[in-house]
C-alpha cells in the first residue's frame, strides 16, 4: 500500500470528517474525497462507512487505521532522533477532559504550558460525560477514576473530593436549609443518569432518594453555574465550588465519596517526546493544586 494513502486515512480516522481531514492534511476536503475515492477503488476494500455524522472507520479500516498509527509514530520518532534529543518539543498533542476540569482547574496550566513551549501545538478535547472520554483520539485524559484498566498507565493527581454547596440567592430564600438532616426538604440541582458510575451520582442515589429534585444536568459545568445563580443545592468538585465566591460549602467534604485523579497516557504515543513533556508539565503543575482539588482549606491545613 502507498504511504501516502495511509496518511490520508489516518488523517480521515483522527479527524471524522472530510473537512476535518482536510485541515490535517492542509489540502480541501474535495481533494481527500477524490484519494479516498482512489485507494478504496484501487484496493477493492471499503475502509469508511459514510453517513451524515461522518466518517466510520470498516473493519477493514481499522486494520490500516493501526497500522497507519503505527508508522505515524515511528516516522516521529525517527524524525526526533535525526533533529537531536536537545531539542525543544514540536507537534501536536491532544489532551482530553471535562468541560468543569478545563474551567476549574487545567485552563492556567495550559496557558503556562503555551508560554513556556510555544512550538507544542495542544489540541484539547472536552465532553461533559467522562466515561465518553476517549483514549483512542486523546494521548493525555485526565479522569477521576479509582480503577484504572489495567492495560492504562498514567500519574495519579490526588483525590477529588466533593461537598454541598449553595448560592447566595438559595440561602436568602431557604435560610433554614438543613441538608444533612433534612435533605428532603431542600431543593437539589440533581445529575442525570451519565453520572450514574461517579461518586457523586452514587451518593445522589443514596442520600436524596426522597428529596426535591429541580433540575437534572448532563454536566458538572451546568449545575455549578446553576447553583452560583441560586436555583438549588448541588454536590460540587470541592475545586469547582470552594473557587466560587457566589458559593457557600455548607459542610465538609462527603465522606467515603471520593474519587482519585488521573492523568492517563495513550499506550501508542508514550514514547514522543512532546507527550512525555506534556505529561510532566500537567503533573507537575496539577498535583501543586492537590489541596485545592482535596478540598483542604488554608485554614484546614
Amino acid at each position: 500500500m502507498d504511504w501516502d494513502y495511509l496518511r490520508y486515512l489516518h488523517a480521515l480516522a483522527t479527524g471524522g470528517t472530510l473537512a476535518r481531514a482536510g485541515e490535517i492534511l492542509g489540502v480541501h476536503q474535495t481533494t481527500v474525497l477524490r484519494r479516498l475515492d482512489q485507494m478504496e477503488e484501487q484496493l477493492g476494500v471499503q475502509f469508511f462507512e459514510r453517513n451524515r455524522d461522518g466518517l466510520q472507520l470498516t473493519p477493514a479500516g481499522e486494520i490500516a487505521f493501526r497500522e497507519a498509527e503505527r508508522l505515524t509514530i515511528e516516522m516521529e520518532n525517527l524524525e526526533r532522533e535525526l533533529v537531536g534529543q536537545d531539542s525543544a518539543p514540536v507537534g501536536k498533542v491532544r489532551l482530553a477532559l471535562t468541560d468543569a476540569m478545563l474551567a476549574g482547574l487545567v485552563a492556567p496550566v495550559i496557558a503556562e504550558l503555551t508560554m513556556e513551549y510555544p512550538d507544542i501545538e495542544l489540541e484539547v478535547l472536552t465532553d461533559n460525560d467522562v466515561l465518553n472520554l476517549s483514549h483512542r483520539e486523546a494521548d493525555l485524559t485526565l479522569r477521576p477514576v479509582n480503577k484504572p484498566q489495567a492495560t492504562l498507565e498514567g500519574e495519579q493527581i490526588g483525590t477529588v473530593e466533593s461537598a454541598i454547596y449553595a448560592g447566595a440567592g438559595y440561602l436568602q430564600r431557604h435560610p433554614e436549609a438543613d441538608p444533612d438532616n433534612h435533605p428532603e426538604a431542600c431543593l437539589w440541582i440533581v445529575p442525570d443518569d451519565s453520572f450514574s458510575q461517579l461518586a457523586t451520582g452514587r451518593w445522589y442515589r443514596k442520600q436524596l432518594r426522597h428529596a426535591n429534585a429541580l433540575i437534572r444536568c448532563n454536566s458538572l459545568q451546568a449545575m455549578h453555574n446553576l447553583a452560583r445563580a441560586g436555583a438549588g443545592l448541588a454536590v460540587l468538585p470541592c475545586y469547582l465550588g470552594d473557587a466560587s465566591p457566589e458559593l457557600t460549602r455548607l459542610a465538609g467534604p462527603l465522606e467515603g465519596e471520593g474519587v482519585d485523579l488521573w492523568l492517563l497516557v495513550n499506550q501508542d504515543t508514550q514514547q514522543m517526546a512532546r507527550v512525555r513533556m506534556v505529561m510532566e508539565f500537567m503533573v507537575a503543575r496539577l498535583q501543586r493544586m492537590q489541596d485545592r482539588i482535596e478540598g483542604i482549606r488554608p485554614a484546614e491545613a
